[in-house]
């Protein structure tokens, strides 16, 4: 089969398509005849070497829909040519703090893409527990492109946020992936939306997925730009993935009791926090990453009711991965890379 892969770490020419074997799936797993699989930030991340282990040569992509192949030893009950889509999560008792003792091997959180192979392919191999179908009206683009960024969107404001109709909701980075559905997941849960991005073109269309104010970070100070933009009520909810950079205004605009949720860290991770403004506003700085199984399921389908939609940016071929990492780390795309396999 056609893959796209890399051998190394290193720059986007790393990457390259090539012919590699045709994955067959063991006991409890499926092979997916992979028709459409999206770019996320984590690709770029792998590529570049991140310090855990990943199988090599590496095929991304976390992401990834079509349908049912082949299954392998144990799986019933699932019909070849069935459209799926794949939760990328794997091990999430992790996450929710399963222990089974000293001498029992206890589970580790992972990623389909990331750990795995994923789905830049022709074939993947994936667990058949991961597996949603996709209901008929539903592109296999639109699932491929909605998966990971739908449910941490959904977990960041919903499951750790607590947000509540009514709040005032800021979403940093609103021109990226998990902000754009995550501004449409706000909108939706009554709340007033004010959105972070960079340009008149990103504003506008920002401003098409529901945000009621937009802030062009270009314009000016951070910090500035969002006193006159919340006034001096401030926020209650904010949804970030910028981290260092903004970490500090972000926190001056958080009104009393607000929470700050933090999924991601794209201008570094090692953000100065003034306890003054914790303590004294009695705020809370709340963590998150992806989500449950139930939590992507819930996101999903909002996706397939046609209640939120993740906008897509460009759609590629398999033999032109290597251009959607060179645009992805250009910072000029705007919602969703899709790979059209």
């Amino acid at each position: 089969m056609k893959a796209a892969i890399f051998s190394e770490h290193g720059g986007p020419e790393v990457v390259r398509v090539e012919d590699v074997d045709v994955p067959e799936p063991g006991p409890g797993e499926v092979r997916i005849r992979v028709r459409a699989a999206s770019f996320n930030h984590l690709d770029l991340w792998i590529r570049r070497g991140l310090p855990i282990e990943i199988p090599m040569p590496h095929i991304g992509g976390s992401d990834m829909a079509g349908e049912v192949d082949a299954v392998g030893a144990g799986v019933t009950g699932v019909k070849e040519g069935t459209r799926v889509v794949v939760d990328p999560s794997l091990d999430w008792e992790w996450v929710e703090g399963v222990y089974r003792g000293d001498d029992l091997p206890n589970p580790e959180y992972r990623i389909l893409g990331e750990h795995t192979q994923g789905g830049f392919a022709e074939y993947a191999v994936v667990p058949v527990e991961n597996l949603l179908q996709i209901p008929d009206g539903v592109s296999f683009e639109t699932a491929a492109a909605a998966g990971l960024v739908s449910v941490t969107a959904w977990r960041g404001l919903v499951s750790r946020g607590g947000i509540r109709p009514g709040e005032r909701v800021l979403v940093t980075g609103a021109s990226g992936g998990v902000s754009t559905m995550a501004v449409q997941i706000a909108r939706r849960a009554g709340a007033h939306v004010f959105a972070v991005t960079s340009g008149p073109e990103n504003v506008e269309r920002v401003k098409e997925l529901g945000a009621h104010t937009v802030v062009d970070r270009l314009e000016g100070e951070l910090q500035d730009l969002l006193r006159k933009a919340t006034g001096r009520r401030g926020v209650d909810l904010i949804l970030d993935s910028v981290g260092q950079a903004a970490w500090g205004a972000l926190l001056k605009s958080l009104a009393p009791r607000g929470r700050l949720v933090t999924y991601g860290a794209t201008t570094g991770p090692a953000a100065e926090t003034n306890l003054l403004h914790v303590f004294w506003k009695q705020l809370s700085i709340i963590g998150t990453t992806m989500g449950s199984p139930v939590e992507y399921r819930d996101s999903m389908e909002m996706v397939f009711r046609g209640e939120i939609e993740p906008p897509v940016h460009e759609v590629l071929g398999l033999d032109q991965v290597r251009r959607g990492h060179d645009l992805l780390e250009s910072g000029e795309v705007f919602g969703k890379l899709v790979v059209r396999v």
